[in-house]
């Protein structure tokens, strides 16, 4: 990372305006990641084509933040994490079901903060397939693996630099069907247009 120059900074910022945002900061974040050997699934007399995962939730009801003794701003995090899924079959059809659910219980950095402000407990998931899943019969098994990122959020307002606002996006891309005159536009005008003369065809031997 290159250093920054303080003079070139000062520079920018007095070009800049400064605006008041509000936006959603992130107090506190950390990954964790879990690994399911064999998860089994009822195909329903289908064959199996690929597995698509949907983005993991909290189960509702099940997040409890709590203080801990002797460490101030800092709080226990207990919630259950759920990780949807859609088989697709080879018909094209979809199977839904849900991954082992998750359990954690972890100590995060939460701030003490005035009764009104509200901290929300964000989850982002990333899952994999690891392997080849393996179908015999009606059941599938497969393993997965599953990237975690847990944070903690809440609504500010920031005061940043900003350069107005943004231009006018690009015009939208038209779709367009393929036609078959498409590629026929662009073809070179052909040279036997017209019937070959008699020279053409009987050159003199000269």
């Amino acid at each position: 990372m290159q250093d920054i120059n303080a003079e070139k900074l000062g520079e920018i910022l007095q070009v800049v305006d400064a605006d008041c945002v509000i936006v959603d900061k992130v107090f506190a974040s950390c990954q964790q990641r879990e690994c399911f050997t064999q998860v089994e699934a009822d195909l329903k007399d289908e064959k199996f084509k690929s597995i698509k995962f949907k983005p993991g939730i909290i189960v509702p009801n099940t997040l409890k933040v709590t203080d801990i003794v002797n460490r101030p701003n800092f709080r226990r995090v207990r919630f259950t994490l759920r990780i949807p899924y859609e088989i697709i079959t080879g018909k094209g059809k979809k199977i839904e079901g849900v991954l082992p659910d998750i359990f954690k219980d972890i100590v995060m950095f939460i701030p003490d903060a005035r009764d009104e402000f509200e901290f929300k407990i964000v989850v982002e998931t990333r899952s994999e397939v690891l392997g080849q899943p393996i179908q015999a019969g009606d059941k599938l098994t497969f393993a997965v693996g599953v990237f975690i990122v847990i944070k903690v959020v809440g609504t500010v307002q920031l005061l940043i630099p900003t350069f107005g606002y943004c231009p006018p996006p690009e015009f939208c891309e038209e779709f367009q069907p393929d036609s078959i005159c498409d590629n026929f536009e662009y073809l070179p005008f052909p040279d036997n247009f017209f019937p070959p003369q008699f020279d053409d065809l009987y050159p003199s031997n000269s």
